[in-house]
């Protein structure tokens, strides 16, 4: 349950036995990823306690304050969970945003509201050929690669490694958004790892907040499968998995950092044995 920022403060000093649990700075990084959150931030509303000491999903309610001079309480994943999916400023402000869209008002005489019945469950999609789950496949649905470092990526690495080509997706055991299988960037078959290359993109919303949440979904789905995943979180993204890399650019070094985490999961003596 969140607590206010004073009692979560002094549980922490008592809990790891420090004035100061922990110092400036700490997150920085992490919250770097939100810069409109970092404006709305006021350690004198939060009792002195910068924004850079504050675990993002720590259950703390902290006192915010928009461009607007809005006030409210939130914790930081309510924060960071805020709806819009291109985020304008009022996205990030229960206030602005409800001013922004506001409800429509129907003349007439009120009427006592009935529960809305509960809408079926959309159907999922029956292009997924009947597999056994944790088969990869040539799926007609995938996406295209949406990013030309994800394509240059897969070129260079099936120039170093041996595997099958041509499959784009994985059979799972229950739907992923209306799907019986999942589309990793890259499948390695012989090896049942999937690659995925992660960046902010252009508008910085890529991979935080519920799209974060979908790609831990999707780790989850990929590994009840008897796959494991290696996401390359380029920028400030900070790992989802315990084989993911931080990467700035793909380079050749980047390249053999990526085969020795291919070599932590499966074992070097099998690894090995598809190299080029």
């Amino acid at each position: 349950m969140a607590e206010r920022i004073q009692d979560w403060w002094a549980r922490r000093q008592f809990s790891r036995g420090a004035e100061v649990p922990y110092p400036v700075g700490t997150y920085r990084d992490a919250w770097a990823q939100f810069p409109a959150l970092v404006r709305q931030y006021h350690p004198e509303f939060n009792g002195g306690i910068t924004l850079t000491q504050i675990p993002p999903a720590a259950e703390v309610l902290l006192l915010w304050q928009c461009e607007f001079g809005h006030k409210f309480v939130a914790t930081p994943t309510e924060q960071r969970e805020r709806p819009g999916r291109e985020r304008r400023r009022s996205s990030w402000c229960p206030e602005c945003f409800a001013q922004a869209k506001p409800r429509p008002v129907q003349a007439g005489i009120a009427v006592p509201s009935k529960a809305k019945p509960r809408r079926p469950a959309p159907p999922v999609c029956d292009k997924t050929p009947l597999l056994p789950v944790g088969e990869p496949f040539a799926s007609v649905c995938a996406p295209k690669p949406a990013s030309a470092v994800e394509a240059q990526l897969r070129a260079d690495l099936f120039d170093r490694i041996e595997q099958t080509q041509g499959v784009n997706a994985v059979r799972v055991a229950r739907p992923f958004f209306r799907h019986l299988e999942v589309w990793p960037d890259i499948l390695l078959p012989e090896l049942r790892i999937a690659i995925e290359y992660d960046s902010t993109g252009r508008h910085g919303l890529e991979h935080v907040g519920k799209k974060e949440q979908a790609d831990r979904r999707k780790d989850r789905a990929l590994r009840g499968a008897g796959w494991e995943v290696v996401r390359i979180r380029a920028g400030k993204l900070q790992p989802l998995g315990p084989y993911d890399l931080q990467l700035s650019s793909v380079t050749e070094r980047a390249l053999g950092r990526l085969i020795d985490r291919l070599r932590d999961i499966r074992g070097s003596f099998m690894v090995d044995a598809y190299l080029l």
